[in-house]
């Protein structure tokens, strides 16, 4: 008899669900994908019946459901925290406080009443529970491609760990060292994200874009991290940090900052969200990522020191820090590096379900060979040709059918070339933060203005804001200095000398847009100011469509690259339906949508007439 396990984790941000079936995850998805509320916290009910209808399992059959959080265990932390510092945060204790005790103690109910309304067989279910960094590394190691690895987990806090070192080995994960709350690399890198204006659990992306804008080496940069380590943050030698919370506020506040203290050591005021960043705010960002990037160094080699793996997975929000990954990569430390796609709480879900059947059930695992259990990331809802046919009915749309996908690509592939904006639809949605070619929007990378329109006429957010190339794997090395796949675009590599245009004189003394939109290379749209890129590479085996497109591009422009960012607008969540990607496409600066075998000409379409307010819906991300 198979092993059938649904892992859910929700109530914080990123709400989400997936199935697996013996080991094998057979689908996972966010919430926020089906609601349209980014980062949606709430109970994943949407998600959990998307993965019930794609596995073909009711509840009942269902062997166990499995939670990636012990809530008893933070409502402990939440007690001893405010007992610690009280007085302080009685405004938050009050706040926080009711709401444990209506729905986070009574969790098991909880759950059993949004279950009961995915069908019949709640209230018999087998309910688990497991440790928020158990699921974390979990779901890094299991579906990883090594039979035995370090596992490095690093995030803002779970119950009481803020990181963490496992070690996998085969169908085992035993954990060997924690850091603890207050104390937490993750609530540091948040922290700064408050400080320079971003949204915490939203923007630290923006804060690690940020940083190349910095000047390496400057008088002010060496201030900032020299402040950052005397004063705020004590970075030890095995990777573990001190946070002085004379600093923040996180911990009984309502805030992460105690911003008077911040300004009277940086010299440096809160930044206000959406206001004119300066080269100040520049160098404290590049100051706390080199920060970050020390200590997920040392936690790396702490980890190689207690297991004397060669191999290494990360998990938590943390190792979403592709720059950091990148450098951890290129260090040597390790021979093998594997990140979990959805590294973020998300990845809770199907961490929580693969920990209950590998480690409750005993169930024996079987790496899969030469390659990862992710099967691309491509693990969420598709949609029939019948589906995009009604959508197309539903809006009036015009489109022109491609029965062959040789055509459809080589089509598509003109387009591109000629300078034209493509939202593309195809397949299974992908699981995790990242477009990996099903929900895209893509783009020349040979085109100097394509960075600059596709941030403020098609994304509508921070021009800022870099953008990643999707490259065919046979030829990445022609572009970037890369020895091992990235397929997840979660790993940043340099751009290479021979591709790299000179800084001009007083390059750095520059503003933010004086850098911006210096061409840095012959593939300007996804060189980044450092000429770094945080690349996908594509594999013909894994999104053969995808593939075909980049080939199709390459043989016509001699470029095997494109420009590829996630397909939706800035504060929305990507695209799920064909109906989301209309509306997205109408609604934006796009020339051209392929839905499956469907090519749409926004020339050719009605007139698009909104029933709502959707940006001030979507709002700052």
């Amino acid at each position: 008899m198979s092993v059938k396990i649904l892992g859910i984790s929700a109530f914080y941000h990123d709400s989400a669900a997936a199935v697996i079936e013996d080991g094998a995850i057979i689908a996972a998805a966010q919430e926020e994908r089906f609601t349209r509320k980014k980062h949606d916290p709430g109970f994943p009910s949407n998600a959990v019946k998307f993965c019930l209808d794609q596995s073909g399992f009711s509840l009942a059959e269902l062997d166990a459901v499995v939670f990636y959080d012990k809530p008893l265990l933070k409502f402990e932390r939440l007690l001893e925290t405010y007992y610690a510092f009280a007085p302080r945060g009685i405004r938050s204790f009050v706040a926080a406080v009711p709401v444990w005790i209506k729905e986070k103690l009574f969790l098991k109910r909880l759950l059993r009443e949004e279950l009961a309304k995915a069908g019949d067989g709640a209230a018999g279910l087998k309910l688990l529970f497991t440790s928020h960094h158990l699921a974390h590394a979990a779901s890094a190691f299991f579906p990883s491609p090594f039979e035995e690895a370090a596992v490095l987990t690093i995030d803002g806090v779970g119950e009481w760990a803020t990181a963490s070192i496992s070690r996998g080995s085969g169908s085992s994960l035993k954990m060997l060292k924690e850091m603890k709350f207050p104390h937490s690399a993750g609530l540091l890198y948040s922290a700064f994200t408050y400080y320079l204006g971003f949204k915490v659990n939203s923007g630290e992306y923006k804060l690690m874009g940020l940083s190349p804008y910095g000047e390496p080496g400057s008088d002010r940069v060496k201030k900032y991290g020299g402040l950052i380590r005397r004063e705020m943050a004590h970075v030890k030698a095995d990777g573990s940090v001190w946070l002085n919370e004379k600093y923040f506020n996180y911990a009984t506040g309502l805030t992460m900052t105690n911003d008077g203290e911040w300004e009277r050591l940086l010299g440096l005021p809160r930044r206000l969200p959406e206001s004119e960043l300066s080269r100040e705010h520049c160098d404290l960002a590049l100051a706390v990522q080199q920060v970050t990037e020390e200590i997920v160094l040392n936690m790396a080699a702490e980890a190689k020191k207690l297991t004397g793996s060669g191999n290494l997975c990360l998990a938590g929000g943390v190792a979403l820090n592709c720059v950091a990954a990148g450098k951890l990569q290129r260090s040597g430390l390790f021979k093998e590096l594997w990140t979990q796609p959805a590294a973020g709480d998300a990845g809770g879900a199907p961490g929580a379900a693969l920990a209950a059947y590998h480690l409750y059930f005993g169930g024996p695992r079987k790496p899969a060979a030469g390659s990862d259990g992710m099967q691309g990331s491509y693990l969420g809802p598709e949609f029939s040709d019948l589906d995009i046919q009604l959508a197309v009915k539903k809006h009036k749309a015009v489109s022109a059918h491609f029965a062959d996908p040789d055509e459809l690509c080589a089509a598509a592939a003109a387009l591109l070339a000629d300078g034209k904006v493509l939202g593309w639809f195809q397949g299974r949605m992908e699981w995790g933060p990242r477009a990996l070619g099903n929900r895209s929007i893509l783009g020349d990378a040979r085109d100097e203005g394509m960075q600059r329109r596709l941030n403020l006429k098609i994304k509508l957010r921070e021009g800022f804001r870099p953008f990643a190339p999707s490259v065919l794997w046979e030829y990445a090395k022609e572009y970037f200095d890369i020895s091992a796949p990235s397929p997840y675009m979660l790993l940043t590599a340099d751009v290479l000398e021979k591709r790299r245009n000179a800084l001009p004189p007083g390059y750095h003394a520059g503003s933010v847009k004086e850098k911006l939109y210096f061409s840095r290379s012959d593939i300007p749209a996804v060189t980044h100011l450092d000429y770094s890129a945080r690349l996908q590479t594509v594999h013909r085996d894994t999104n053969p469509r995808y593939w075909l497109l980049l080939e199709k591009f390459r043989q016509r422009t001699g470029c095997g690259l494109l420009v590829n960012t996630s397909f939706n607008v800035r504060g929305e969540p990507i695209v799920c339906t064909p109906s989301d990607a209309y509306a997205c496409f109408m609604r934006t600066d796009m020339d051209f949508l392929v839905l499956g075998d469907r090519l749409l000409d926004k020339r050719a379409q009605p007139p698009w007439r909104e029933t709502k307010n959707w940006k001030e819906e979507y709002g700052p991300d």
